[in-house]
């Protein structure tokens, strides 16, 4: 009867040593205990900041790939193919080159012309270029209206800078992660303490010297998005009493005036919502909201200021806002 006995308790057995070994072994692959790697860097003339969920340091494949973004759309680097056609060659395009243009167009369509890549000789006659503050004659305006021969893509290069770097660690198998390059934003999975990436807004305080320490509006919850925010707090001077902001409208060549100071928005691709960020900078709060309703994968967070003057907020309901 013992024999016996033994005979129905080995199956047993065998399974409790196949399952303790099972556990163990899942254990071993729990991602809580793979370590979280932190890189940071100079890219863009800014900095760029990455934690990410890995045994090994990716930050060599990282900043090739960067470098690669720089070598196409760079305005500082000579070498770079938007510099060669700025300077009226004709280099070959690639397709990293063709995929930022081609969007950089459907976002143009999209918003009337309120995102313009062609707005640089704008942007520099008002002074917030490469030359210092000066106002342009209505005569400067109009003639640089009709000539559009400078490309810009300072306003989608960061987004997209932060969506390749996505991509590189996807390819790595890298299931957490958040990538940060000049305050633009792709998130993946959790943080490493297992919870949703939690990313802050500005306070949109004046402050063109960027003396101030930065203040948060809000700190939205962001899983598995891109985030990008602009806005006209930073970059303005005044002249006879008037305030000029940064943001050219490319439509008139002058900067604009309404009372939007500051757009966030969330998008599946970080170009893409870095590029609309701008692009309703342009618009104003509420033909921004016009184009919303035309993305059901966007979303967005408006800081302006009410008839009082005082700092009030829109966003999109579906936001997850902390």
């Amino acid at each position: 009867m013992k024999r016996k006995s033994l005979y129905w308790q080995l199956p047993l057995l065998l399974l409790l040593i196949i399952g303790t070994w099972y556990v163990a072994h899942e254990r071993q692959q729990t991602p809580q205990e793979t370590p979280y790697q932190t890189d940071h860097g100079m890219v863009f003339g800014t900095v760029y900041n990455i934690t990410y969920q890995s045994e090994k340091n990716l930050q060599e494949d990282v900043e090739q790939a960067l470098s690669q973004v720089d070598g196409e759309f760079s305005m500082f680097n000579e070498k770079s193919t938007v510099a060669a056609i700025n300077r009226g060659e004709e280099p070959q395009r690639s397709a990293m080159f063709n995929e930022v243009f081609e969007l950089a167009q459907r976002v143009s369509d999209d918003t009337d012309g309120a995102f313009d890549i062609t707005v640089a000789p704008l942007v520099n006659a008002w002074g917030f270029g490469f030359k210092h503050e000066q106002m342009p004659t209505k005569e400067q305006v109009d003639s640089l209206l009709k000539i559009r021969s400078q490309l810009d893509f300072s306003a989608i290069a960061k987004g997209y800078g932060c969506d390749i770097v996505a991509r590189v660690l996807a390819d790595q198998g890298v299931a957490n992660y958040m990538v940060e390059i000049g305050g633009e934003v792709v998130t993946k999975g959790h943080n490493p303490k297992g919870q949703q990436w939690r990313i802050g807004i500005t306070k949109p305080i004046e402050d063109s010297l960027a003396t101030e320490s930065s203040q948060l509006q809000a700190v939205l919850a962001v899983n598995d998005m891109a985030m990008a925010t602009s806005g006209n707090y930073r970059k303005f001077y005044y002249k006879d009493n008037r305030r000029y902001a940064h943001t050219i409208d490319p439509r008139t060549g002058y900067p604009v005036q309404h009372d939007l100071l500051s757009a966030t928005v969330m998008a599946p691709t970080c170009a893409m919502a870095d590029a609309y960020a701008t692009a309703f900078m342009v618009l104003g709060m509420e033909k921004a909201k016009a184009v919303l309703k035309r993305h059901t994968d966007m979303k967005a967070y408006f800081i302006y200021t009410d008839a009082k003057g005082d700092y009030a907020v829109w966003h999109s309901p579906e936001l997850n806002i902390e």
